[in-house]
């Protein structure tokens, strides 16, 4: 069966950016899994993850592998896709496609040829975390991963003294810790939300200073992703 048999009528050539879960697979939505069984191919970060969510959904369909790492390689050879009349589903292993992947690189060369770039909307780390904060949520800036070396960070930081929006950032759990003193020693002792294994079975939302949630995290081995999500400068919130 052709992909076109497969997904039905709607799914017209181009470039399809398609948010998957962050955790729980009914967040799954059914324009996605169109999105998922229609495409010609589906380029996405690590073909094991999106392989595993696959094969849970029931459907069989082409992988390419499209990271950091390969980007530039790959690029010409999907837009050559892209330009031939495929539909092609971009994806990245948990959440929204160019929220800080590689996808942003393949959405820019797509749409400065004139090829059609679709969302699909979907689970995104960042708004979830933003919108359970209690922070406020009308302005804000999505910081991503700070540099992991401890003087670019730390100058990143510095930079964001003024800032009077909301801030969220991505962190590892390995790292995290540093994060918070950090944040803690150039911005003050401001209100932050740590989200860690958003909409998973061991989902936790931590809420306090930075001092009270350093506090409460010392000592402990975080697994999962972690979002952090800090007031602006002079507490808005």
């Amino acid at each position: 069966m052709s992909s076109a048999e497969r997904a039905g009528p709607g799914l017209e050539p181009g470039l399809y950016v398609v948010s998957t879960p962050i955790g729980n697979l009914g967040d799954m939505t059914e324009r996605a899994r169109s999105a998922l069984v229609g495409a010609d191919a589906i380029a996405c970060e690590d073909t094991r993850r999106t392989g595993g969510l696959l094969r849970h959904l029931g459907i069989a369909n082409r992988l390419i592998s499209y990271h950091d790492h390969n980007k530039l390689r790959r690029t010409p050879e999907l837009l050559e896709m892209l330009r031939q009349g495929k539909r092609l589903a971009l994806a990245t292993d948990a959440g929204t496609p160019g929220i800080s992947d590689p996808g942003f690189y393949l959405v820019r060369a797509a749409a400065e040829r004139g090829i059609p770039v679709r969302p699909v909307p979907g689970a995104s780390a960042l708004l979830a975390a933003l919108v359970i904060s209690g922070l406020p949520t009308d302005r804000f800036a999505f910081e991503g991963f700070l540099p992991r070396r401890d003087g670019r960070r730390r100058k990143r930081i510095t930079a964001l003294i003024g800032e009077e929006r909301t801030m969220v950032f991505y962190e590892s759990p390995r790292r995290v810790g540093r994060l918070l003193a950090d944040l803690g020693e150039l911005l003050g002792d401001r209100r932050v939300v740590l989200c860690r294994e958003l909409t998973k079975k061991f989902e936790e939302v931590l809420r306090g200073t930075l001092g009270e949630v350093s506090a409460a995290i010392a000592g402990r081995e975080l697994r999962g992703e972690v979002v952090v999500v800090v007031a602006g400068r002079e507490g808005r919130a």
